[in-house]
């Protein structure tokens, strides 16, 4: 989960390890407004090469500037450009993050919002009385507070040892952030938006050009497979070319 060549490696391995299709399935089943996709094309554009990955908008349409730089740093360091993808902003989690933020799911709309908020169990999942858009905006706040008492800077200034550091620290529940906002519940629902990223369909922003996909061999929508699954079952690496939405459309 660091630059280069390091002990923190290993924890990069476990993260993708850990993924495969079951990351995509759960992007799937999490209901997201895709914010002006960037595969939509008007009647008077050119239609993209095969296999060219569409062009992204620019900017961020719910993360300030600060924000911005924290949530690339993060991801960054979570998936560091290496032999197995490019970097965490190439593949696009951030821009995956800042549309779901900035669409329905960011501002809770299935979410339960009248409380009371008892502080919950482990096994209980989310219980604060923040929208998933807010539980941002006041963690990565909060996270940059906690890097400035303890490294002297911001979480994006950080060095690799240091973020590394404060993620594992945050992940297991040992800093609490400002305001008593607890940093694990702030991590899972990070953690699991940069996991969605990498293998959501890349019409919401992420998993650019489906590399992830590629990467573990998953066929995309059409997952028409059986025939596949029977003609590898030797172990052989299946050479996947993924299908997306905007493929179909």
């Amino acid at each position: 989960m660091a630059e280069g060549k390091s002990r923190v490696d290993v924890g990069r391995r476990q993260f993708l390890g850990g993924a495969g299709v079951a990351g995509a399935a759960a992007a799937a089943a999490h209901a997201l407004t895709p914010v002006a996709p960037a595969s939509a094309q008007t009647p008077a554009q050119t239609a993209p090469p095969a296999g060219a990955q569409p062009p992204q908008p620019a900017g961020y349409t719910y993360f300030k500037p600060q924000e911005a730089l924290f949530i690339e740093a993060v991801v960054d360091h979570m998936v560091p450009k290496d032999e197995l993808t490019p970097s965490g902003t190439d593949i696009g989690l951030a821009t995956y993050i800042d549309r779901a933020l900035a669409g329905s799911w960011g501002k809770g709309d299935r979410l339960y919002m009248q409380g009371p908020w008892a502080r919950g169990t482990a096994n209980q999942g989310y219980q604060l009385p923040l929208t998933p858009a807010a539980l941002y905006r006041a963690g990565i706040e909060g996270a940059n507070a906690h890097c400035r008492k303890a490294y002297g800077q911001t979480f994006d200034r950080c060095t690799s040892e240091q973020k590394e550091v404060f993620l594992r620290e945050l992940s297991g529940g040992k800093i609490t952030l400002a305001g008593g906002l607890p940093g694990r519940a702030f991590f899972s629902v990070l953690y699991d938006n940069v996991m969605e990223g990498m293998f959501a369909d890349p019409i919401y922003g992420g998993n650019r050009d489906k590399v992830c996909w590629k990467m573990i061999g998953f066929p995309g929508v059409a997952a028409n497979n059986a025939e596949n699954v029977k003609q590898y079952a030797d172990g052989r690496r299946f050479p996947a070319n993924p299908v997306g939405i905007a493929d179909m459309s």
